[in-house]
């Protein structure tokens, strides 16, 4: 350096490199209000920030970082430093950063970057459990919550279902779970929520249902009354109530159970156990709903009238016999029974007819119609109690009627060796069993149809499988074709025999439907057809006794129908002259011989304990038949 004399002084100028390596200020690409705080002797970095913040994404620049040395580990990312962890809280996470002073000496920082505590404590979400559809509206500003449940809701014991940021949610000082702890919601409820940061805002819950719809009287009955309880026809809205003998029911006083706000008669409100009213006609209350329906309920009361004192036997006869009416002489108390000839009197079952409570015989109940049986050899006294508790005894006697004499038993002749007997042929489908003879004629052999006949050598008659017995027919060797043509001139002269019958002891008995009678011997005479139902029909009589019933039409014996034999009475000595033809329906079951004009038809699984004699053709489907 020279000065203005000229003289002169020389400077040495030495560079030495800096051996400076702070770092003056950090912080994070976007969040300038969250500084680092630099220890510089303990060389860390402390950085809060927002609690919403996702320290994954965290970035650094040189813009945010300011020192004398330059950063070796420089990244855009902070997450690509090799040592950045976050904690597994996720609340915090650490790293190094390491810088070069110019002389090359290098120091490294330590820096800790942590979320500071949250702040929220909305509750985001409020419902009921059980309630789907019914969520709360949540008014922020007002920090209020409304719910509208259905009619009729139970609000006393309600468990909510929230969503919340908060740390803890207490209604008082019990801490709430979701869709776990119930509360009383019949007034507002105070739900507080804490913050991670211990600031906390309160929501008032408020629970509203709608008006119930509920109007139904549920109990009825009447005060001092007890046991007189109302019986309630939901549907029709009607309450009945009866009451014992002499009731006074001009000021009852009732109790009553409704679901309804208001129950009125008129314009008179009731209250349950208090309210007297007029029952002498019926009363009509009217129940009023929350919501401002109504219903009436019309409430009819009875009393009871006084015991009766009836205890007499109307009617009488016995089960299966409806044919022998009981005869009753009121005065003397006596019943008396006439039944058919041979009837088995000793385990009868009676049906009669009495409005008085209870009848017995001695000890033993008596039920109409049903059990006990008795044995009427003797007469048997039924004492019959009226509902005051008097009594009388009616002496029941039952005579059998005396056999039907002067009737004889139409004589069959040689047409009497047959089960079968007809003029133009006998078929069967199916298995068929038939006990006795069959004969054909003036029809041939090949006019038996379905038997697989076996001809005998003799060629006077045939057998079959299904026959126990012989099979006959016209043109078979003699003397079969005689003897057939005999035969059939005895069924003929038999069916005129019967049908010539004079002097008739029944006429139109049933008008035509015998179904469920009993029959007594006798000729019965019908200028129509005879009718025989499921309910079959009982022909009642001794073994000697005969019957002889004279059809104008046709004989019709429904499917199952059932002809019982009582007292020793034999098909042998039963005749059925039919004009029309027979018809034996399925399952049928019938006694007797069959004398017919036109055809007799056996069908599947009828048996038949007789004689079909028709002077035309039978037809068989899988039957049995066996000669009486």
């Amino acid at each position: 350096v020279t000065a203005a004399d000229n003289s002169k002084a020389t400077y040495t100028v030495t560079v030495v490199p800096t051996t400076a390596k702070t770092i003056a200020a950090y912080s994070f690409v976007g969040l300038p209000a969250s500084p680092g705080i630099i220890n510089e002797a303990a060389k860390t970095i402390a950085v809060t920030v927002p609690s919403d913040t996702d320290l994954a994404t965290l970035t650094t620049s040189a813009a945010t970082v300011t020192g004398t040395a330059k950063i070796v580990q420089k990244s855009t990312a902070l997450n690509n430093f090799a040592d950045f962890v976050i904690a597994p809280d996720g609340l915090s996470a650490t790293f190094t950063v390491t810088i070069t002073a110019a002389d090359g000496t290098r120091v490294t920082y330590t820096v800790t970057v942590t979320k500071a505590p949250s702040t929220a404590k909305a509750i985001t979400a409020f419902s009921f459990v059980g309630f789907t559809g019914f969520a709360g509206t949540i008014n922020e500003t007002a920090k209020t919550i409304a719910l509208n449940l259905p009619s009729g809701t139970d609000v006393r014991n309600l468990t909510a279902t929230f969503a919340t940021a908060g740390k803890v949610v207490k209604v008082d000082s019990a801490v709430q779970t979701s869709a776990a702890t119930a509360n009383n919601f019949t007034t507002a409820v105070a739900y507080t929520v804490t913050a991670v940061d211990g600031s906390t805002a309160t929501y008032t819950v408020t629970v509203t249902a709608a008006p119930s719809s509920a109007k139904a009287i549920t109990a009825y009955s009447f005060a001092g009354f007890t046991g007189a309880t109302g019986t309630i026809n939901e549907t029709a809205k009607t309450i009945a109530v009866t009451l014992p003998y002499g009731s006074d029911v001009t000021a009852l006083v009732a109790t009553f159970t409704s679901t309804g706000t208001i129950v009125k008669v008129g314009i008179s409100v009731q209250t349950s156990t208090a309210t007297a009213d007029n029952f002498t006609t019926p009363v009509t209350y009217t129940v009023t709903a929350a919501n401002g329906t109504s219903v009436d309920y019309v409430v009819t009361v009875t009393v009871t009238p006084a015991l009766s004192s009836i205890k007499a036997i109307t009617a009488y006869s016995f089960v299966g016999l409806s044919g022998s009416t009981g005869t009753i002489n009121e005065g003397a108390k006596t019943i008396a029974v006439t039944l058919p000839s041979g009837t088995p009197v000793t385990a009868l079952t009676a049906n009669f007819t009495t409005v008085a409570p209870i009848v017995k015989i001695g000890a033993t109940v008596q039920t109409s119609g049903g059990a006990p049986t008795n044995n009427f050899t003797a007469p048997k006294t039924y004492t019959v109690t009226a509902a005051d508790g008097t009594s009388v005894d009616y002496v029941v006697t039952v005579t059998l009627s005396v056999a039907t004499t002067g009737l004889l038993p139409v004589n069959l002749g040689t047409a009497g060796n047959f089960v079968i007997l007809a003029k133009s042929g006998v078929s069967t489908t199916g298995t068929t069993a038939v006990v006795g003879n069959i004969g054909l004629s003036p029809a041939a052999a090949t006019y038996i149809e379905g038997f697989s006949l076996i001809a005998d050598p003799t060629n006077v008659f045939s057998t079959s499988s299904y026959v126990t017995g012989k099979v006959y027919a016209a043109d078979y060797a003699p003397p079969t074709p005689s003897n057939m043509t005999t035969a059939v001139g005895d069924m003929i002269i038999a069916f005129d025999d019967a049908a010539g019958r004079t002097t008739p002891d029944f006429t139109e008995k049933g008008a035509g439907d015998i179904s469920g009678l009993t029959l007594v011997p006798g000729l019965y005479k019908w200028g129509t057809g005879v009718l025989i139902t499921s309910a079959g029909v009982t022909l009642s009589g001794g073994s000697n006794d005969v019957w002889i019933f004279q059809i104008a039409q046709d004989l019709t014996v429904n499917n199952s129908a059932i002809i019982t034999l009582a007292g020793g009475a034999q098909a042998k000595n039963i005749f059925w002259q039919v004009s029309g033809q027979a018809t034996l329906g399925t399952a049928a079951d019938f006694k007797g011989i069959i004398l017919s004009q036109t055809l007799i038809s056996l069908n599947t699984g009828a048996k038949m304990n007789g004689r079909a004699l028709a002077q035309t053709a039978v037809t068989l489907d899988a039957t049995a038949i066996t000669a009486p």
